[in-house]
């Protein structure tokens, strides 16, 4: 079963820094609009590490080094004098305007192989160059995103409940409410690595960087005589997998590549009763649960609801993403992947696309049975929200 650990925490000190204006979204969701409005926001600001810009030109990795190391010895970051976890809690309002609350813990989580031991993957991956990350990992020595893991450790949601040291909380943009509070009492420490080293951890968001951490540790050891150390382990985020710890979105599907000539919706015919719809709007990807369908969104902005047909998809894993890779098999295309059907409407906008498909969430039941079968969804399957801030912590590797 995966070990996970405390660590000694490299913290901002909240004396000195507004911890609002210097936290941000993990990297892989920012683009360069939002990379420069969040550097903006303060000079200290953790994208000025974790997306690094160097100036005039120079090697960005060396930047974020320096920018790391300036930021230490200034006292802006300090380093815990002891090895804690940090509780980490969520406040917010999901897609369906319900009030949540979800808690989960910060702590070093086992590196493993590739098909060895019991840190999981979920998802197949698409293929990404892992390239920057591990520079980055190389040139500061540190893990500054955590991978987001899912823990089949009953009851350990109830052992995360009694509050910790607080720490500070901060308020995202989209109103999510995010709170740490460190937890280094030895009976604490030693329950709650107990609980997570007693069932395997499915890999929920992360899988690149988890990947990135395999290299690193790989790379270590080649140069210490398989010696050990902290890059055996990476940051992560555990939660247990459980129905009101979750909130789950979909990832749509954008397509392009397709068949000129307009015939291929054909093709899905056999696969799904095809019914016209109105436009798509933002409510749309809520009712197409209740509809019980995907949506097919074309050039000219119509939707066209997909109703799978039982019998079309016998086998076939109860997920979206399955059936419509089937679905397309023999259909030539390009596939690239979006959340929020507003996002959607604005790649639309920008002629991004010929046409989208409109998935609907994975079941957690479905996230359950993918773990304890040791099976894989297609990529892209599920997005994980809301989506933790980097910079409320950074763990060392030196």
């Amino acid at each position: 079963m995966p070990r996970f650990e405390p660590f000694p925490a490299l913290r901002y000190d909240t004396a000195r820094v507004d911890l609002d204006q210097v936290v941000a979204p993990p990297y892989d969701v920012l683009s360069d609009e939002d990379r420069a409005r969040f550097a903006e926001r303060d000079e200290h600001n953790i994208v000025h590490v974790d997306l690094p810009v160097a100036p005039d030109g120079g090697d960005p990795y060396d930047a974020a080094a320096t920018v790391l190391a300036r930021w230490r010895s200034e006292g802006i970051l300090t380093l815990d004098p002891s090895p804690s976890y940090t509780l980490y809690r969520m406040r917010f309002t999901d897609d369906l305007g319900h009030a949540r609350q979800t808690v989960g813990v910060l702590g070093a989580l086992e590196v493993v192989d590739v098909g060895a031991g019991d840190v999981l993957p979920h998802e197949r991956t698409t293929p990404k160059a892992a390239t920057d990350r591990l520079d980055l990992t190389r040139a500061t020595d540190a893990n500054l995103s955590p991978i987001w893991g899912l823990s089949l450790a009953p009851g350990l949601t109830e052992l995360l409940t009694e509050p910790g040291e607080p720490l500070g909380a901060v308020t995202d943009d989209d109103g999510v409410v995010h709170e740490v509070e460190r937890v280094s009492d030895p009976a604490r420490t030693v329950a709650i690595s107990a609980a997570v080293g007693a069932a395997p951890v499915l890999i929920a968001d992360g899988h690149h960087r988890y990947e990135v951490s395999r290299r690193y540790r790989d790379e270590r050891r080649a140069a210490t005589a398989a010696a050990p150390g902290p890059y055996d382990l990476t940051l992560a985020y555990v939660g247990e997998l459980v129905e009101d710890q979750l909130s789950v979105a979909p990832i749509h599907r954008l397509l392009d590549g397709l068949p000129s000539d307009g015939s291929w919706p054909g093709v899905l015919e056999p696969f799904f009763e095809l019914e016209p719809d109105g436009p798509p709007d933002a409510a749309l990807g809520a009712r197409l649960v209740e509809l019980g369908a995907l949506a097919l969104v074309d050039r000219d902005g119509r939707a066209t609801l997909l109703r799978p047909r039982a019998e079309a998809f016998a086998g076939i894993r109860d997920l979206d993403s399955a059936r419509l890779e089937h679905a397309l098999a023999g259909v030539p295309h390009e596939m690239r992947y979006q959340h929020g059907v507003e996002n959607v409407r604005q790649a639309w906008a920008k002629g991004g696309a010929q046409a989208a498909v409109l998935i609907r969430p994975v079941s957690v039941a479905e996230i359950e049975r993918t773990a304890r079968e040791h099976l894989l969804m297609p990529p892209k399957s599920t997005f994980f929200t809301p989506k933790l801030r980097t910079g409320l912590l950074v763990r060392l590797l030196d």
